[in-house]
């Protein structure tokens, strides 16, 4: 069974499932500015458009385009900027 999860007013949506490993959510996210907050480790792949994403603890701001990742660690939050309707995989450990 799939769940899937609504934020900020539906400008970001993703669908959770289980791979052979790990939990997962594939989404879609629409131009935007967003905060969110992570209760597990997260691997994100961005898997097209392009992300600009300020990570926790960093004051730098970096830009993660199609096939490209990068890691959250659990219990923190990290900001991201949607200049285009992107879409990402998010594997959490």
């Amino acid at each position: 069974m799939f769940a899937t999860n609504e934020y900020f007013d539906g400008k970001v949506k993703s669908i959770a499932f289980q791979t052979e490993t790990l939990p997962a959510t594939i989404g879609v996210m629409r131009q935007g500015d967003y905060e969110f907050g992570t209760n597990q480790k997260e691997y994100m792949t961005v898997t097209s458009g392009t992300l600009t994403v300020k990570l926790p603890g960093s004051d730098a701001w970096a830009t993660f385009k199609q096939g490209e990742s990068f890691i959250v660690e659990a219990n923190t939050s990290f900001k991201v900027k949607a200049e285009v309707e992107s879409s990402y995989l998010c594997l959490y450990e």
